[in-house]
C-alpha cells in the first residue's frame, strides 16, 4: 500500500493499495473516529445503481463493522445524473436520515458520485465530513483528490459546485479488475494530460504496459495532482494547467449529451490543443506528434464530428471563461505547459486552427 498526504486547507492522506474497500470502515475510524470514540456515528453512502451492484454490499458492511450506521443513496449511473435534481434528492436524503454535522457523507464509484456527495457534504448543514472510495482510474488519479466538487447546469458541465477537501481517500486497486476497458482507458486519458503537463518522466512510464505497476503509476499522478493542489487550491494560478483538454473536451461532452465519455472528450481535447500549440509555434512537430501517437496508443479518440461552430459556442460557457478571456492550456513539450489567454473575440480563430485537421501552420 502507498500513502500520498495532502496538505491543504485541510491534510489527508490517499491511501492506493488493493483490498482497502474491505479495510475502508477500519481506516476511517482511525482518521475520524466513530461513535465509541466520539467521532462519526452516521454515514450516507452515495453511489450509483452499477458500483451500488458490484460494491454496495462490502463498503457497507465494512462501515457497519466499524461501528457506523449507514444508510445508502443509488441513482442511475452516469453523467446525465449529476444535474440539480439528483442533488436535491441527495440533500433531501441526507436530510431524511437525520445526519448531523458529526457524520458523514462518503462516496463510492467514480467522478459522478464523488462529485455530488463533495458538493452535498460541502453544503448540508454548512459542511459535514466527507470520505472518497472512487471505483474508477479516472477517480482514483482525478477527481477523488483536490476537492473539487460540482455538477453539471444545463448550460454546461460542473458549473455549481464548491472547492471541499474529503478527510481521507481510499483507492482499492482491486477493484479495477471489474473494470470495461473503455472505462479503464477514460483514466488513461487524464494520466497522459499529468504527463504531458508536468512529468516527462510518468509520460514515458506511460509507454509500457501499466497494468503490472498500476498502484506505483496511480501513486504517481496522484503526487503529481497533490503537488498542483496544494500550491494553488483555489484554481487561482498554476492548478489550471490540469484543465489542459478539458475546454474542448467538456464542450464535446455536453454536445454529445455525454454520449462521449470524460475521458475520451478530453483526449480530443487535448489532442486539438496540441494541434493549435503547434500550429501557433508554441511546441514543435515532435511534441505534437508524440502527444497524439500516446492518445492513439492507448484507443483514444483525436478528433470529433461535431462542427466547430458548435464548440466554439460552448467554450463561452464554460467555467475558464473570466471575463472576456478563456484559458487555454498549450504544451510547449512533453512535461511542460504554459497557460494562454484568448480574448473572445479571437477565439473563433484558435479554436479552428485547434479543430481543423487540414489547416497548415502559421
Amino acid at each position: 500500500m502507498k500513502t500520498i498526504n495532502v496538505s491543504a486547507s485541510k491534510s489527508y492522506d490517499v491511501l492506493v493499495g488493493d483490498g482497502l474497500l474491505r479495510q475502508a470502515g477500519e481506516k476511517i475510524a482511525a482518521v475520524c473516529g466513530n461513535r465509541a470514540s466520539g467521532g462519526i456515528n452516521a454515514v450516507m453512502l452515495v453511489t450509483d445503481d452499477t458500483v451500488n451492484g458490484l460494491y454496495g454490499d462490502a463498503a457497507e458492511n465494512s462501515l457497519r463493522s466499524a461501528g457506523y450506521t449507514v444508510s445508502r443513496f443509488v441513482f442511475p449511473s452516469g453523467e446525465r445524473s449529476k444535474n440539480m435534481d439528483t442533488f436535491a434528492a441527495l440533500l433531501n436524503a441526507l436530510g431524511d436520515a437525520n445526519l448531523t454535522r458529526s457524520d458523514a457523507v462518503a462516496a463510492l464509484g467514480g467522478g459522478v458520485p464523488g462529485d455530488m456527495a463533495g458538493f452535498a457534504a460541502a453544503v448540508y448543514l454548512r459542511g459535514i465530513r466527507f470520505i472518497q472510495m472512487p471505483t474508477t482510474l479516472l477517480a482514483m488519479v482525478d477527481s477523488s483528490v483536490g476537492g473539487k466538487t460540482a455538477i453539471d447546469l444545463k448550460t454546461g458541465k460542473n458549473q455549481a459546485g464548491a472547492f471541499y477537501q474529503p478527510d481521507i481517500v481510499l483507492c482499492d486497486t482491486g477493484v479495477l479488475e471489474t473494470l470495461p476497458g473503455e472505462v479503464f482507458t477514460d483514466g488513461c486519458a487524464e494520466m497522459i494530460k499529468h504527463g504531458v503537463i508536468l512529468s516527462a518522466e510518468l509520460f514515458g512510464l506511460l509507454k509500457q504496459p501499466v497494468m503490472p505497476r498500476l498502484e506505483d503509476i496511480i501513486a504517481r499522478n496522484i503526487a503529481i495532482k497533490r503537488d498542483i493542489v496544494v500550491a494553488d487550491e483555489k484554481d487561482a494560478g498554476i492548478r489550471k494547467i490540469l484543465n489542459f483538454g478539458h475546454t474542448i473536451g467538456h464542450g464535446v461532452e455536453k454536445l454529445s449529451g455525454y454520449a462521449v465519455t470524460h475521458g475520451k472528450a478530453v483526449s480530443v481535447g487535448m489532442a486539438a490543443a496540441s494541434r493549435g500549440a503547434y500550429r501557433l509555434g508554441i511546441c514543435g512537430a515532435d511534441c505534437y506528434d508524440e502527444i497524439i501517437g500516446m492518445l492513439e496508443r492507448y484507443g483514444l479518440p483525436v478528433e470529433t464530428d461535431i462542427e466547430p461552430e458548435r464548440l466554439i459556442e460552448a467554450a463561452l460557457y464554460d467555467k475558464k471563461r473570466g471575463g472576456g478571456h478563456i484559458s487555454f492550456i498549450l504544451p510547449e513539450r512533453i512535461g511542460k505547459c504554459v497557460i494562454k489567454e484568448f480574448p473572445i473575440e479571437s477565439l473563433d480563430e484558435f479554436m479552428r486552427l485547434c479543430l481543423n485537421r487540414h489547416a497548415g501552420r502559421q
